[in-house]
This record gives C-alpha cells, structure tokens and sequence, in this order.
C-alpha cells in the first residue's frame, strides 16, 4: 500500500552500470509506469528521465542506467509523470554484482592446482575467488572458495580429464546486501597439466584390481568353453570311430585263468558247442548222384540221403578222377573229435571237410 512497499531488484554491474527492475504486471496491473532517478543529495535533486527501459511484454519493467555516485534515489511515476509511485533511497556498494574474473591462470604441481587471477582495482578485500571442477565422470560439480585472488586444491587424478571453471562473489552481509555472484569464466579442461580442447575422448584407467579380475573371468570363460568343446569332441569321435571292444572283457577267463593259451583254454571247456555257419558260393552246380537204378542194394545200405560235393579245382583240371567226397549222415547224437576241437552231431548234420 505505501511507497516503501514495493519489491524491486537493484543490481550494480562492477560499479559501473545500475539496473532497477519491478514485476510491472503484479505490481501495478499493466499500467505502463514511468522511471526517474538521481545521484545528487540535498534539496536541489536533477531527476533523470530513464532512456533505456527493460521490456515485459511491451510494458516498462526496468531501466539500465550508468552509475555515477555512491547514493541512488529512484522514482516509479504514471506514465505522464505527474504521480509518484514509488521512491527509495539507496547505497549503490551494497548491490554490486562483480565482473568475471581476468587473466585466470592455472599452475600445476603432481596432484595439486593453484588458480589465480587478477586483483580488481576496488574492494578486493570483499571478494572470493571460488573454483569449482569436475571430471567427465562426476556428476555435480566440486567446489572450493578462496580469498581473492588465488585458491589451492589437491587431490587430482593424473590420469583423468577434468573441467574447470571460475567466478568472483560479493561477501555477504560484510560487503553486500544481496549475494551476487559473476558470471562463470569460460570453461577449461586440464588433464595432468595439460590443457585440452575438452574432455570427450577422456577414457577413465581402470585399477590394478579391475584388470585382474577382468582376466581372471576372460580366463575362467575361456576355459568353460573348451571344456564344453572337448565334450562335444568326444561325442563327435564317438559317434563317427566307436571304441574297438577289448576282447579280455567277453573272454576274461581265457586271458585270466590260461594267460591267452587259446589250447589250453579249448581243452578246458570241452561243453562249448562251437556253431560255425560256412556260406560257399560254387561257380559250378552241384550234381547229386542218385541212382537206385544202378546201386539200389547200395542206396538201402546208405540209408536216408547221400550228398556228393564237386570240387572247382577238379573241373578246371579236367582231372576224370577228382576227388568226390560224399558226407555221410553219421549216427545222431555222436561227437566226432578233429584236432583238439569236438563236435556234436545230430541227424540234420553234415560235415564237409
């Protein structure tokens, strides 16, 4: 409701250029308000006119004006001027917003940094130098601050990229009444005090332990996967050269009781049938000689069938007296010793020798 009441921001540049702003829309519901300030004390005061006014859609909501003293007194008026406002009365030091620092210089000694800058020529005694760095790793900035001009820190990876950046700021409540800050230095990156475009080709060591451990899973992998090779190996070779049966296994008392004497071992199991299946293929037809006609006394003798087998080795020969060897069915159930082997013999054998 007063003239006092009134919320504005007042910012000096470097104590060089004023700037007074106000919510023109809040305050005085898009009224178009006009602005005069001074420098002179006394009675006698020289208003100015603004002549260069801040924009708040198309509504005056600040004026830049050049400072020209230690004491400030400002006047909001209607458009016309005919009406005053707003008016205050104010120490210009206690708003001074410092210009970014000049001259920034970097100094490195193994894992320590120093940064400096250069002293301003007024109020130096109010200033801190603030530094604040971060690797390509970091996610929030690390700051340190520091009387002006000159801040230390330590602790800094050789191996590793980082980003820096400076700024000056106004001591609060000693020198200022609002906590104004420069604008931050250009940007710069080091890495072990070497200064770099930027950080983005930065690649982060790993420790002595990450590359053990890494070998040592490469390793264990490796070798899951020859193991896993060499089974399916063996199932391969098996698949395509099975494994000659070991003959001690289905003879074992052969090679166990007679030491491998096939002999010793025949003679020793005279109750093993021996059943040998003997597939000849002549090139000749076998003739059978049947006559009753001729020999019926002989054939009664014989008995139930007589087989007679041609020899090729005869017939090639032209030998007229080959050898004929006619098998005779022999008494059933009789065993007909040859060699050391023995042989039973039943009424459906024949014996071709």
């Amino acid at each position: 409701g007063g003239k006092d009441a009134i919320n504005i921001t007042v910012i000096n540049f470097n104590t060089e250029k004023m700037q007074i702003t106000w919510a023109t829309r809040e305050l005085f519901h898009n009224e178009n308000v006009s602005f005069f300030y001074t420098f002179s004390e006394g009675k006698h005061k020289v208003w100015k006119p603004c002549t260069t006014y801040l924009l708040d859609q198309n509504y005056n909501s600040g004026c830049l004006f050049k400072t020209e003293g230690p004491t400030l007194a400002i006047s909001l008026r209607n458009s016309n001027g005919s009406e005053e406002l707003f008016s205050k009365k104010l120490k210009v030091d206690f708003y001074i917003k410092p210009s970014p620092p000049e001259n920034v210089t970097f100094f490195w000694e193994e894992d320590t940094v120093t940064v400096s800058c250069n002293k301003p020529k007024r109020s130096a005694h109010c200033l801190r130098l603030e530094l604040q760095y971060k690797s390509k790793f970091d996610k929030e900035w690390q700051s340190r601050t520091a009387k002006c001009c000159s801040v230390r820190e330590q602790g800094f990876d050789s191996r590793k990229c980082y980003s820096f950046r400076v700024r000056l700021s106004r001591r609060v409540p000693q020198c200022n009444i609002a906590d104004y800050s420069s604008d931050w230095e250009a940007e710069t990156f080091w890495m072990n005090g070497t200064l770099l475009d930027s950080c983005d080709g930065d690649v982060t060591p790993h420790s002595e332990t990450e590359i053990v451990l890494s070998c040592s899973l490469a390793i264990l992998v490796m070798i899951l996967i020859l193991l896993i090779l060499l089974c399916k190996w063996q199932r391969v070779r098996m698949s395509v050269l099975p494994a000659i049966p070991d003959p001690k296994y289905p003879f074992a008392d052969l090679f166990n009781d007679h030491n491998g004497n096939l002999q010793e071992w025949l003679d020793k199991n005279d109750h093993v049938v021996l059943q040998t299946e003997l597939e000849y293929e002549e090139p000749e037809s076998i003739t059978e000689a049947e006559s009753q006609q001729e020999d019926g006394k002989n054939s009664e003798k014989l008995g139930p069938l007589e087989k007679i087998f041609t020899f090729p080795g005869a017939a090639e020969n032209n030998d007229s007296k080959a050898a004929e060897i006619a098998c005779l069915i022999p008494a059933s159930n009789t065993t007909a010793p040859f060699a050391s082997f023995s042989i039973l013999r039943n009424d459906d054998m024949y014996v071709m020798l």
